[in-house]
């Protein structure tokens, strides 16, 4: 199963946003392992090592790298993805009545 990784390269001269995606097959209903991704990361020229598991943040392991860290936003994986819709949170904020 295919799940493309979403993620954002973060340079830090000046202060420079890239967002990118790579691919990774995984087995039926599961999510890339850590070390996967590390090496997908590594096959696209970004040597990198896990920095913070919980938010997917990746930090190069070359004091010399020209980026500062990666993070991923998303993995798709092909089944439905939550996502907050900001805007709809705020209307409905709104409209009912505060619970207290």
């Amino acid at each position: 199963m295919e799940c493309i990784v979403h993620f954002q390269v973060i340079y830090p001269q000046p202060q420079e946003r890239k967002t990118l995606r790579g691919l990774i097959f995984v087995g039926q209903g599961q999510e890339p392992a850590n070390n996967q991704l590390i090496a997908m990361f590594k096959d696209m020229g970004f040597h990198v090592r896990l920095e913070d598991e919980a938010q997917l943040l990746f930090k190069p392991t070359d004091a010399s790298a020209n980026f500062e860290f990666i993070r991923v936003t998303e993995l798709d994986t092909g089944e439905e993805v939550y996502k907050e819709d900001k805007d709809l949170k705020a209307i409905l904020e709104h409209l009912l009545p505060r619970r207290f």
